[in-house]
């Protein structure tokens, strides 16, 4: 990655061509100065005029819609400008190829526009997240989530934390160096403690929220499973809604896995048709079993098919996941040995089927106000808060007196935190977050 804010970058920031519209962005010093040279001159900040486009040898490349943002009110917090050009693909090359005779402008790096913006303060790196999740999100929970995210609530809860502990801290090292003082309370480890008692529930109940948000984020992964022939191709098509799968009555069609991703109430979830599992010794057919046992064993929810003999009871693997036990083709015969634990489904008639769905509705969070999505949307995030967890319950545990030790846990928690949003040095974990972005972005 360049050095932050040396040089002047420009992207395609609108997404794939050809388009009605497309929009270049600029960012960075020279960011004046190519507007002169391009459209003539710099327009009102933020207010769109219509200019024609020109190259360094005065040909005209396009009419579009100029914007100029000053650095104070740009996304980069830089000197900043959009180009609002028709989307064709010779137009949009043609206007990229004169920004990049201009000097000290320079095709931006994946990220980096979002890189300047949290090097200028603009976002911290949880907003920065949740922006990534914005433009990536595909159904309306995941739009949700990551709005939370890139609105900043759930940095407000961050920021707020780190407060509390930096406020603990001071008082901690108030009472350890100014112990003689009479204006300096005494027993000041006693009268945070109750306050670091209520930050140690609080996260810890923030952290119960973490599996939700991996589900809302990443999806609900459901594997479909069971012998041959059970009907699991024909299961995944019919969800699906389309022939994702190859059905026939030959047994160990399907050798490697099929998936398909579902909106089911605004949530995101995957369908995983395995291989069918049984003793064989076709090689191809083994790799599929093997693959079909290491999806159940990640799953989420584990859709387990019956044949026509199979009942519960004599089931003997482990799946290590909720399961739902189907008995497929209810049409062509009726099961009387079932336990009550069983759906019988027909995918011809369609019977079972919107029971099925609303067996799998009950794995996904219950969202009853907008809050449920003010939770961690990260790995990093949860490690990042297990990790102050520790360190305040280290804080919590020491003697009243240990004061040092007691002033120093609370620095790692408040660090740990700090690490989530950024506002700590995070350099090593940049180039892994904004390597995530698009160019324009």
């Amino acid at each position: 990655m360049a050095m932050i804010g040396t040089d002047t970058i420009f992207a395609l920031s609108s997404g794939g061509l050809p388009s009605g519209v497309a929009i270049v962005r600029i960012s960075g010093p020279a960011c004046i100065e190519a507007l002169t040279s391009m459209v003539g001159s710099v327009p009102a900040p933020r207010r769109a005029v219509l200019r024609s486009i020109r190259s360094r040898n005065n040909e005209v490349l396009d009419q579009g819609l100029v914007l100029y943002f000053p650095g104070t009110a740009s996304f980069t917090g830089e000197e900043s400008a959009e180009l609002h050009i028709h989307g064709g693909r010779a137009t949009v090359r043609a206007v990229l190829d004169a920004l990049a005779e201009v000097p000290g402008l320079r095709p931006a790096e994946a990220g980096e526009f979002s890189r300047r913006a949290f090097h200028n303060g603009k976002l911290d790196l949880v907003e920065i997240e949740g922006l990534a999740d914005i433009v990536a999100a595909q159904t309306e929970m995941q739009r949700r989530l990551a709005l939370e995210h890139a609105a900043g609530g759930v940095s407000k809860l961050y920021d707020d934390w780190t407060r509390r502990l930096t406020h603990a801290r001071a008082m901690i090292e108030a009472e350890l160096d100014f112990a003689d003082e009479e204006d300096v309370p005494g027993s000041v480890g006693q009268t945070i403690r109750a306050d670091l008692q209520a930050l140690c529930t609080e996260i810890g109940a923030h952290l119960k929220g973490a599996r939700a948000g991996e589900i809302i984020r990443d999806g609900l992964t459901v594997v479909i499973t069971g012998p041959p022939n059970a009907g699991k191709s024909s299961l995944i098509n019919y969800l699906a809604k389309r022939d994702v799968a190859i059905v026939t009555d030959i047994p160990g069609t399907t050798r490697d896995i099929v998936s398909v991703d579902l909106d089911l109430d605004g949530f995101a979830v995957r369908i995983l048709d395995t291989a069918g599992i049984r003793d064989t010794a076709e090689v191809v057919e083994l790799e599929g079993i093997r693959r079909a046992k290491s999806a159940v064993a990640r799953a989420d929810l584990v859709l387990r098919l019956l044949d026509s003999a199979e009942t519960v009871p004599e089931m003997t693997e482990e799946t290590g996941a909720p399961t739902i036990y189907i008995a497929p083709k209810a049409d062509m015969a009726r099961r009387t040995d079932l336990d009550s634990g069983v759906i019988a489904v027909s995918i011809r008639t369609g019977e079972g089927m919107d029971a099925l769905l609303d067996l799998i509705r009950r794995h996904l969070p219950l969202i009853t106000d907008g809050s449920a999505f003010a939770v961690p949307s990260r790995e990093r995030h949860n490690e990042a808060l297990r990790s102050a967890l520790r360190s305040i319950e280290d804080a919590l545990s020491q003697d009243a007196d240990v004061l040092e030790l007691q002033a120093e846990s609370l620095r790692l928690a408040a660090n740990a935190i700090g690490y989530i949003t950024g506002r700590i040095d995070v350099e090593g974990l940049l180039d892994v977050i904004f390597s995530e972005f698009c160019i324009g972005k």
